[in-house]
C-alpha cells in the first residue's frame, strides 16, 4: 500500500473510533433512566445496520464487478482489483490491509465523521457506526473468507463458524460460473434472498435496458472471470 493508502485507512479507522466513542458517551449519559424500549431501539439499530451493511457490500460488490473500467471515478482501482481477483482469487490474501480497504476508508471519513460530529441521536449513531463498521471492513471479510483455515486468527474463524462474518462455503459460488450471485460479503446472509428472486439479474437487464451496457457477467467466463491457473 501507499502512504496515502493507509493515510486514508487511518482516517477511516479514526473515524469508527471517535464515533463508536461518541455513542458510548451518549448511552452511558441516558443508561440511569434508560427504559427497556430505549435498550430494545439500541439492540434494533444494531442489528439493522448490521444487516443493511451487509446488503450494502452485495449491492457494491455487484456493481464493481459489472461496470465500469480502470479509469472510473474514486471507484477505478476497486473494478480493476475485482476484475483481476476473479482470475487470481487467492491473491486477495496477499494484499495490505490498507490497500484493499483505503477507498471505503475514505468513503466513511467523508460521509460519516461529519455526521457522527453533528448528531447526537444515540440510536442513530449506533446504526451508522455498525453499519459504516462492517460496510468499511466488508472486503477484509472477503479476504479471509479466501484465506486457508489454518492460516486465520482464532477469533476470526470464530466469527465464521458463527456466522457473524462471511465464510468460504458460502462465498464460493461466486466463483463459479454463471458468477452472478452471492455478491453480499459481510456476512452473506442476504444472498440467499437475492439469488433466490434474482435481484441482482433483474438489475441487469434495467441498466442494460435504460443505458445498453451489458454486464461483465454476461460475457464469456474465459474473457474477465475465469480463475487462471498459476
Amino acid at each position: 500500500s501507499t502512504w496515502p493508502q493507509r493515510a486514508w485507512f487511518a482516517c477511516g479507522c479514526a473515524t469508527l473510533l471517535i464515533s463508536l466513542a461518541k455513542t458510548t458517551l451518549l448511552i452511558a449519559a441516558a443508561a440511569p433512566t434508560a427504559s427497556p424500549l430505549a435498550w430494545l431501539e439500541l439492540a434494533v439499530a444494531a442489528l439493522i445496520g448490521y444487516a443493511a451493511a451487509d446488503l450494502g457490500s452485495g449491492i457494491f460488490h455487484w456493481a464493481v464487478d459489472n461496470y465500469g473500467t480502470a479509469e472510473t471515478p474514486v471507484f477505478g482501482p476497486q473494478i480493476e482489483s475485482f476484475r483481476a481477483h476473479h482470475q487470481h482469487p487467492s491473491e486477495i490474501t496477499k494484499c495490505d490491509t490498507a490497500g484493499v480497504l483505503y477507498v471505503l476508508a475514505a468513503v466513511t471519513t467523508v460521509a460519516v465523521l461529519p455526521f457522527s460530529l453533528l448528531s447526537d441521536d444515540a440510536v442513530l449513531l449506533v446504526f451508522v457506526v455498525v453499519f459504516a463498521g462492517f460496510g468499511m471492513f466488508s472486503l477484509k471479510f472477503h479476504a479471509w473468507a479466501h484465506t486457508p483455515r489454518r492460516k486465520l486468527p482464532a477469533l476470526v474463524a470464530a466469527l465464521q463458524d458463527a456466522g457473524i462474518i462471511l465464510r468460504w462455503s458460502d462465498h464460493a459460488k461466486h466463483h463459479r460460473p454463471p458468477f452472478d450471485g452471492n455478491y453480499c460479503t459481510v456476512s452473506g446472509v442476504w444472498n440467499r434472498v437475492l439469488d433466490e428472486y434474482k435481484v441482482f439479474a433483474a438489475a441487469d437487464v434495467v441498466v442494460f435496458r435504460v443505458t445498453g451496457v451489458r454486464p461483465r457477467s454476461w460475457s464469456e467466463p474465459s474473457s474477465d472471470w475465469s480463475q487462471i491457473l498459476d
